[in-house]
């Protein structure tokens, strides 16, 4: 028994192995390029970078952030924009809007030609098939044109001297009469109520 609780905590040396151990190298620091270098100024919280210069022709690749500095390449022929380093694009190449970024480092800045533009995503469809447009008009069903029917006589409503009627007592001789022996009705009712 002690026998097997000596193997079970028996444990043998281990030996060293013996393999080919890695080479230390030491990384080797690299500059910045030469040249300016701008800052986007503090006062803008982000501003957008593009793959050429112009906001509407090329697509935006990234941001930078208030007062990052970038190393500057070159600006555009019409000293609009700014050529600078932005890492993680294709050619780690950017462009700016010169007037957010201020001069942090003096140096030259050449004149750069307007790289081209890209071609679009997907292009638009200019060949349609004519039977899926088919699918969708609605065919016009030809009718008989409507016929003109003349509108009803126009009865012009005018009213005619009655010429018959020359010895009637007038309309207003009637109502005056009337009204005067209702007045006289209207004061002997009162005279007799007293």
């Amino acid at each position: 028994m002690l026998w097997g609780m000596g193997l079970a905590f028996y444990s043998p040396l281990k030996s060293p192995v013996l393999a080919q151990q890695p080479t230390g190298s030491v990384p080797t620091v690299t500059g910045t390029p030469q040249g300016a270098i701008v800052a986007l100024y503090l006062d803008r919280a982000m501003e957008d970078v593009y793959s050429g210069p112009n906001d509407t022709l090329y697509p935006r690749v990234g941001v930078l952030l208030a007062g990052q500095e970038m190393p500057a390449y070159g600006i555009s022929e019409n000293e609009d924009w700014i050529q600078i380093y932005y890492p993680g694009v294709p050619d780690s190449v950017a462009w700016v809007y010169a007037p957010f970024v201020r001069v942090v480092k003096i140096g030259p800045l050449p004149k750069l030609d307007t790289p081209p533009t890209p071609t679009p995503v997907s292009t638009p469809i200019i060949d349609i098939n004519p039977t899926l447009i088919a699918a969708f008009v609605t065919p016009i069903i030809s009718t008989r044109l409507p016929t003109f029917t003349p509108p009803a006589p126009l009865i012009d409503a005018s009213f005619a001297e009655n010429t018959s009627a020359a010895n009637r007592i007038p309309m207003g001789l009637l109502i005056f009469g009337l009204g005067f022996v209702g007045a006289l009705g209207a004061l002997i009712s009162f005279l007799r109520g007293r």
